[in-house]
């Protein structure tokens, strides 16, 4: 596959998100490092997946992951490799090549695919690395702090780590319909949204919200019940916007504020892939 038709394929794949269904998605990417052992960029592209998968695993905080996709060059990086083990013409060197090309545009979609693989087998929807988590638990400084649509619970899991106080909540209506109920990682408390704030609303200083669903006016309805309260508290909230979280209403109602610190929370949060999701503090 010459590289015109490896950019064609990726700009392909950049039109619509990559979708991880199979079971085997860690055994293949085991088997690609294994194909591409001789090609650092792969297998460290490879191991930084595997790392993270093994941590979340083991219910801990993951590392923060670079940009998961292929370098421009790997075809170069790739003939260059051949070259210096096989002399040109070399018909093994040959075989060779047209294996390992022929295998790029796969892994190129295996490792974009990772969310998906975390979305569908851990219920993580936004990546929360250990770093990340550090940022917000020394922004928020102890100060009270309320998650509403907390899912399995990632970001409450590690500011509790952190001995930040916050209370986790969900409605947990989705827990029975599929494998990631399985996967708490901490104890949340049983409230959909505009309960969990009518609740605790006035006792905190932050809400946060991450990766409300896309299209749907919860976010809008959160937005407005926090501004109804007297004390008003902060809605951090993880998204992208015009994009894969959140409604359109949202985002044109949404005020953000202050920008150096949500630069600040954002230097450990940045995408690894087509997601461009941020933190935004609003009010």
């Amino acid at each position: 596959m010459n590289p015109k038709k490896l950019k064609k394929l990726k700009r392909q794949l950049k039109k619509e998100r990559p979708v991880s269904t199979t079971n085997n998605y860690i055994t293949r990417l085991e088997r690609y490092r294994e194909l591409f052992k001789q090609n650092s960029t792969i297998t460290f592209l490879i191991n930084q997946i595997l790392e993270s998968n093994r941590l979340i695993q083991q219910k801990l905080l993951p590392q923060q992951l670079p940009v998961l996709e292929l370098p421009e060059d790997i075809q170069d990086q790739i003939f260059n490799q051949i070259k210096d083990q096989y002399p040109l013409g070399d018909p093994r060197g040959d075989q060779l090549w047209e294996k390992l090309t022929a295998e790029l545009p796969k892994l190129d979609k295996l490792l974009r695919s990772y969310r998906d693989y975390l979305e569908e087998t851990y219920g993580m929807w936004a990546y929360i690395s250990a770093p990340f988590i550090s940022d917000l638990a020394h922004y928020l400084a102890d100060r009270p702090t309320l998650e509403v649509m907390a899912g399995n619970g990632y970001i409450s899991h590690g500011l509790r780590l952190k001995q930040q106080n916050v209370y986790a909540t969900d409605s947990l209506d989705w827990v029975q319909e599929n494998e990631t109920g399985k996967h708490l990682v901490t104890e949340v408390e049983k409230l959909d949204a505009i309960s969990a704030i009518e609740k605790y609303g006035n006792q905190v200083d932050f809400v946060i919200m991450s990766w409300s669903p896309d299209g749907v006016p919860i976010d809008v309805q959160i937005l407005e019940k926090l501004r109804s309260l007297t004390k008003q508290p902060t809605l951090i909230c993880i998204g992208e916007p015009n994009g894969a979280t959140n409604s359109a209403d949202f985002w044109k109602t949404a005020k953000l504020i202050e920008p150096e610190n949500t630069q600040q929370l954002n230097q450990h949060y940045q995408p690894f892939d087509l997601i461009h999701d941020q933190l935004y503090l609003i009010k």
